[in-house]
């Protein structure tokens, strides 16, 4: 049986753990603490942007073209989910594979045991 951390614990500890080599993170909109999706935009400082999308327990790179193109994305995510977390990430290059540092929210609880 799977479970999954808290929405809010995650992120807060995502952001703590990506602050703390001197990238800036920050919350764009704050979701449900227990359970709200998340989806993490990055954005390097040539104003390139990428978005970063939970696909079970893995993350996976949204087509996202530019700024206007990430933002009617974000727009229709945040009618369709309420809930939804959506934190900024600005790092060197948004080509970088940052999605395979992340690690997941899901926990399998029967390894736990």
């Amino acid at each position: 049986m799977g479970a999954r951390l808290k929405t809010g614990l995650w992120v807060r500890a995502v952001m703590r753990r990506i602050s703390s080599d001197g990238t800036s993170a920050m919350v764009l909109k704050k979701g449900d603490e227990d359970a709200g999706a998340v989806l993490i935009v990055l954005r390097d400082r040539d104003d390139n942007v990428a978005l970063l999308r939970e696909n079970g327990s893995d993350w996976i790179r949204a087509d996202i073209q530019d700024a206007a193109g990430l933002e009617d994305y974000l727009e229709r995510q945040r009618r369709y989910d309420p809930d939804l977390w959506v934190i900024e990430l600005e790092v060197r290059n948004v080509a970088t594979p940052l999605e395979r540092t992340l690690g997941s929210r899901r926990a399998d609880l029967d390894v736990m045991h």
